[in-house]
């Protein structure tokens, strides 16, 4: 077996021209590249987790790198959603948002508390993310890929080979689905030498929470929270997103309730809700003037229990975190949060 990396390429959730051409670049830099396997699929966040997309990830064995345009950390977590496990990589190609100490700060502090990473059984390859917000220039993707390329050490299987030939009875015992107990979606064919793998799977906008189990110390504050089913727990009494369908789409509330800001959106606006690898504190702004509160910032509980909310009323359900004066008041207000939110992602602070 060569050793030989894998790239995965997921492509926008819009048809944006600029997104695309900077995809297609990539993928033309790549490609003239000995000992680099390329694989495009749709938006990782939108794929089936019983379609080929998500087979075809399951089947790489080796180091991977995944380039996507979503932070670092939703990407790793949402591959380890869908059983694509492997060690956090670092790479030199970075936003602003990541490229910070915040992540080892969060680690070093409250070190007594057991994360349920610390039970996981993580195998030994790597896997890089890559954000594509982060540059325009596809040198700089192809660049860093073949960086990574060189430093890679780990003995693969050919992804090539996985997907025109025929998976041993223990791979395909991997790919049975957790609900019906049968083989997945069928599998991708192999393209001739010098093209992508493309992975052809019409795959419609989702929303759902992805846990970050690196900081996730499972004290179930968002299963007591959330209303709408999305959480359950696993054998070892694990939490775990178990009808992520159920999620009300726009919904945050539990990412702004969780203690470790473990639950990630990939989509939403805030960075700290969508992955950003900073803290719950990283951004300190006064809005007593819009919440009132009474120690002078506003409380994440109240916007999310006001998020929750009007889900609940939207389904024909009863609100139950807060008075209905109150609920009213806090709803004209949060008009004029999100207008100062839009305000500061426009600064990229």
């Amino acid at each position: 077996m060569a050793k030989r990396l894998s790239v995965v390429l997921s492509q926008g959730q819009s048809n944006n021209p600029a997104k695309r051409q900077l995809e297609e670049d990539i993928l033309t830099g790549l490609l003239i590249e000995n000992g680099i396997d390329v694989t495009v699929v749709s938006n990782l966040y939108d794929l089936k987790p019983n379609g080929t997309g998500i087979l075809a990830l399951q089947g790489i064995d080796n180091d991977m790198v995944v380039l996507s345009w979503m932070y670092a950390r939703a990407a790793h977590w949402l591959l380890d959603r869908n059983l694509v496990h492997g060690k956090v990589a670092d790479t030199l190609l970075v936003t602003e948002e990541d490229d910070s100490d915040e992540q080892d700060d969060l680690e070093q502090k409250d070190n007594d508390k057991d994360r349920v990473i610390g039970d996981r059984n993580i195998p030994n390859r790597s896997i890089y993310c890559l954000d594509l917000r982060v540059s325009d220039k596809a040198s700089d993707f192809v660049g860093e890929v073949k960086r990574i390329a060189n430093e890679a050490t780990t003995q693969v299987v050919d992804l090539m080979s996985w997907v025109g030939g025929s998976p041993s009875d223990d791979r395909l015992d991997r790919f049975k689905s957790p609900t019906n107990d049968t083989a997945l979606g069928p599998k991708p064919e192999a393209k001739p030498n010098g093209e992508p793998v493309r992975i052809e799977e019409q795959a419609g906008r989702r929303w759902y929470p992805v846990i970050d189990f690196g900081r996730c110390t499972n004290c179930m504050e968002c299963i007591d929270f959330c209303l709408f089913g999305v959480y359950g727990v696993d054998g070892a009494d694990t939490i775990l997103v178990e009808q992520p369908d159920n999620c009300r789409k726009g919904c945050p509330a539990c990412s702004r309730v969780c203690p470790e800001n473990a639950i990630i959106f990939p989509q939403h606006k805030t960075p700290a809700i969508a992955g950003a690898n900073t803290g719950t504190d990283s951004l300190k702004i006064d809005l007593s003037k819009l919440f009132g509160a009474p120690d002078g910032k506003a409380s994440a509980s109240e916007i999310a229990t006001l998020e929750r909310d009007e889900q609940l009323v939207l389904v024909g359900r009863e609100a139950v975190g807060m008075t209905p004066s109150r609920r009213s008041k806090l709803s004209d207000e949060r008009d004029e949060l999100d207008n100062l939110i839009d305000e500061l992602d426009e600064l990229h602070l």
